[in-house]
């Protein structure tokens, strides 16, 4: 009895698990938004030069939501007015 209930324990748990992480579009949205901050701070420590940002900026297109791109035009454009020279780069997100 007692291996029974424990096999029914970690069932449950596992089924929980299973239903918090893969069916929950909570989480599926917070790790979307967490990629679009990741590609922030990766885009800002790369700014000071415009080839490596140009080629981190076409990793993030590949990887961002549609809406998330709109958003990252707005984030170039606010650090172009400290390097004018990164406008040039949101050719790569018209492609």
């Amino acid at each position: 009895m007692l291996i029974f209930n424990l096999l029914i324990e970690n069932s449950d748990y596992c089924l929980n698990n299973y239903l918090t992480t893969n069916n929950n579009p909570n989480l599926n949205s917070n790790m979307a938004r967490a990629m679009f901050e990741y590609t922030k701070t990766i885009l800002k420590k790369v700014s000071f030069d415009y080839v490596l940002f140009c080629r981190e900026l076409k990793k993030a297109v590949k990887r961002l939501l549609p809406f998330e791109i709109e958003e990252l035009k707005d984030y170039i454009l606010s650090l172009s007015e400290t390097n004018p020279e990164l406008e040039n780069s949101l050719i790569y997100l018209n492609e």
